[in-house]
């Protein structure tokens, strides 16, 4: 015996598969979640702390540029896999890319930027400049 959820309304039931059609038909083309690795970011009163969590990629496959104040970190992958047989070709490709791009404040030393890439993570020091720096803080007495 199989248990079916009943649905006393139909109307309901008709919404939802024109949801599951919408998503299904017109959606296919969109661009899979989960193809722009997250990002984190910290700030500290050295500078801020960038994390882009890309597992399965090598430092390698990774470009880090800066232009005009603009940092943009992207990657590519291509992979090719043939397999012949007598009666039988296949081949399959995959390609996977893809690009984030930050405009840093004024405050970051350009020149001292570091990347370094670990266990996943791919994690950027953006230290502040000196003069940009906040004043230890004081209690200030009110006279």
């Amino acid at each position: 015996m199989n248990l079916i959820r009943f649905n006393p309304h139909p109307v309901s039931l008709l919404s939802e598969l024109m949801e599951d059609f919408d998503k299904n038909f017109f959606m296919r083309n969109a661009e899979p979640q989960g193809m722009v690795p997250s990002v984190n970011i910290r700030e500290s009163e050295e500078g801020f702390m960038l994390d882009l969590a890309a597992p399965g990629l090598k430092k390698e496959d990774f470009k880090v540029n800066l232009d005009n104040n603009v940092l943009t970190i992207s990657s590519e992958q291509k992979n090719e896999n043939e397999e012949k047989s007598e009666k039988y070709t296949r081949k399959e490709f995959f390609y996977s890319s893809f690009s984030r791009s930050f405009t840093l404040p004024k405050t970051i030393d350009l020149d001292k930027i570091k990347a370094d890439y670990n266990n996943g993570i791919l994690s950027l020091s953006l230290p502040k400049r000196e003069d940009a720096k906040v004043a230890v803080n004081r209690e200030i007495a009110i006279a």
